[in-house]
C-alpha cells in the first residue's frame, strides 16, 4: 500500500510483469476476474456486467465460511486500458461504500496499477483500512499477479506484498544479514538456526526451522542476485543437515526447488513495499504444481507472520 496523504483516501499501487492490454483484460473480462477477485479463499460469481459509463456489474462474493456478499458496482468512467472510475460495495438496499479510481500505465512491457479508494470521512477510511488488513484484502492484488503469471506466462506463482514503515536501505538490510534473518524470517511458532554458510551471490545458507514438539526441517538458500537495495533472488530447497535433497515436511509432492524474487520499492513518507514472488524451478510435475497452488493460503499466513516481525524490528531501527 502507498502511504496516504489524504485521510479520506486509501491508495494502492502494484506493478505487474504484463502489458496493459493483458492487465485490462484480467480486470474487465468476467471469466478472468472470477479467477482472482477477492481475498484468498474467496470465489466470485458474476450475474451481469456492462462495462460502460452508467453500466453495472452485479456479482456475489462467496466467503470461505460459506457466507455470500452481494455487490453492485456502478461505472462512472471507462477509458480502455487507461482508467476506471466506479462506486464499490453498494446494492439495492444500501449505498456504495466508496468511490474507486484505477489508473493503468505501461512501461517497457510492465503495467503499473494505481488505485485510489475515497471514503466519505477519515474515520470510515481508517475503519476500511483495518478491515482490509483483517480479511487479507491486499491478497486480491497478489492473486492478480499470480493470475497474470499463470495465465499469460504459463508459470505457477505465489505473490505477496507488504508495506513496511522504514526506509528501503534499512528493510533490505534485514534480508542480507543472517543473524537478523533468524529473528523475523521463520513462520509463526517456529525458530530458525543458521547451521552454516553465508549470504552472498553464488553462496548458500543452510538453516534449521523448528517448532517445539511438532516439526523440524532444514532448508538451503542459494543466492543468485543481490542488488542493494532493490532486488534479491534466491533458490530455496528442503534438505537434510548434510544438504542431501529432502521433501517438504508435510507435502511429499511439493516442488523440489522454489525460486524467490524479492523487490524493494520506495513508497512515500519513508515507507518500503516488499514484493515477494516464488515460483517452482526446473521440471515440475502436474501433482507438484497442484500442491504448490494449494499451499498458497498457508504461504500467505506464514509470510504475514514473518512480515509482522520484520515490521516490528524495522521500527526499532528508525527514529
Amino acid at each position: 500500500m502507498v502511504a496516504e496523504s489524504d485521510p479520506n483516501e486509501i491508495r494502492i499501487e502494484r506493478t505487474y510483469d504484463a502489458p496493459v492490454a493483458l492487465v485490462w483484460a484480467a480486470w474487465t473480462d468476467p471469466r478472468h476476474v472470477a479467477q482472482w477477485w477477492g481475498p484468498r479463499g474467496f470465489t466470485l460469481t458474476t450475474h451481469a456486467k456492462e462495462l460502460r459509463p452508467g453500466g453495472v456489474w452485479w456479482y456475489t462474493m462467496h466467503g470461505p465460511d460459506g457466507v455470500d456478499y452481494p455487490n453492485k458496482t456502478l461505472y462512472h468512467e471507462v477509458e480502455v486500458e487507461r482508467k476506471l472510475v466506479y462506486d464499490h460495495g453498494g446494492y439495492d438496499d444500501r449505498p456504495p461504500l466508496f468511490r474507486v479510481t484505477v489508473l493503468f500505465t505501461e512501461n517497457d512491457g510492465r503495467t503499473t496499477m494505481r488505485m485510489t479508494m475515497r471514503l466519505p470521512t477519515p474515520e470510515q477510511a481508517e475503519a476500511t483500512r483495518r478491515l482490509i488488513r483483517e480479511v487479507g484484502g491486499h491478497s486480491t492484488w497478489d492473486r492478480l499477479g499470480e493470475f497474470l503469471a499463470e495465465t499469460f506466462a504459463g508459470r505457477a506463482s505465489f505473490v505477496i506484498n507488504r508495506s513496511i514503515a522504514a526506509p528501503r536501505d534499512a528493510v533490505f538490510g534485514f534480508w542480507i544479514d543472517a543473524a537478523r534473518q533468524q529473528r523475523w524470517l521463520p513462520p509463526t511458532g517456529f525458530s530458525m538456526e543458521v547451521l552454516r554458510g553465508e549470504i552472498g551471490v553464488g553462496k548458500s545458507l543452510l538453516v534449521r526451522m523448528s517448532k517445539p514438539g511438532d516439526i523440524t526441517f532444514c532448508c538451503r538458500f542459494d543466492y543468485r542476485v543481490i542488488d542493494p537495495p532493490r532486488r534479491l533472488v534466491y533458490d530455496q530447497r528442503f534438505c537434510t543437515e548434510q544438504e542431501a535433497p529432502a521433501k517438504h515436511p508435510g507435502l511429499p509432492t511439493f516442488p523440489e526447488v522454489l525460486r524467490t524474487t524479492v523487490e524493494f520499492v520506495d513508497e512515500p513518507f519513508g515507507t518500503t513495499r516488499v514484493v515477494v514472488t516464488s515460483q517452482p524451478l526446473g521440471s515440475v510435475t502436474p501433482d507438484e504444481t497442484t500442491a504448490f497452488r494449494e499451499t498458497r493460503g498457508g504461504m500467505t499466513l506464514g509470510w504475514t507472520g514473518s512480515f509482522d516481525r520484520l515490521e516490528t524490528l524495522s521500527a526499532g531501527q528508525v527514529d
